[in-house]
């Protein structure tokens, strides 16, 4: 077994990944969706594809720029809605190489708690919040919160111009009623901040 899911192929780590968070519930049925980078390219989940199943043919390859389909592992695979989202991600983030987008319980409850016209949700100033390379001792860090809307491309543009002009203070974000994204330097890294957020989000969703 790999000691890292950086040591594994991307598709390989990502598989990984999506039966882990399946497992978890935060990837029930076919939603969410993962990806990685390649250059000027990512693979990202094909739509529709349930994700405690997912195999390595399950995936597109898609260029930064202008979100074009480049390759599919498998005939008639078709990308996922959020596409657009992960675009923006890796545009604005050069160093981005990995994006994980999950939906769970604790995320919604949480964002629920937010005021309705919030633009974010302040974390708790939890230990944990080091996995962020966060190490003040009483930090005071706001997730990024974004309205949810059936034109995923809104809140791609929506993110475009928020974190363009200024930049998150974690890699991650959140979307109302649907589920967090977190970013990373590596999969590895996207994969254990993920991890991290749902810990600060479960707290946040249960604290009184």
């Amino acid at each position: 077994m790999a000691k890292s899911l950086d040591d594994l192929p991307p598709r390989a780590a990502l598989v990984e990944i999506a039966h882990d968070f399946h497992a978890r519930g935060w990837m029930a049925g076919t939603a969410g969706n993962l990806s990685a980078r390649e250059d000027g390219h990512f693979w990202i989940t094909a739509s529709g594809k349930p994700k405690g199943r997912l195999e390595e043919k399950d995936f597109l390859l898609v260029r930064i720029t202008d979100g074009k389909v480049i390759e599919r592992a498998q005939a008639g695979n078709e990308p996922s809605a959020e596409t657009a989202i992960h675009c923006a991600i890796y545009a604005l983030f050069p160093e981005a190489r990995a994006c994980l987008h999950g939906h769970s319980v604790s995320a919604c409850l949480a964002a629920e708690r937010a005021k309705p016209k919030a633009e974010s949700l302040r974390l708790p100033p939890l230990e944990m919040i080091k996995g962020f390379d966060i190490w003040e001792r009483h930090p005071k860090v706001n997730l990024p919160l974004f309205d949810n809307a059936l034109d995923v491309g809104k809140i791609a543009q929506a993110v475009r111009q928020r974190f363009g002009k200024t930049p998150p203070e974690v890699t991650a974000m959140m979307v109302r009623g649907h589920g967090a994204t977190v970013w990373g330097s590596g999969v590895q890294q996207a994969y254990d901040r993920f991890e991290i957020l749902d810990f600060l989000l479960r707290y946040c969703a249960r604290a009184r």
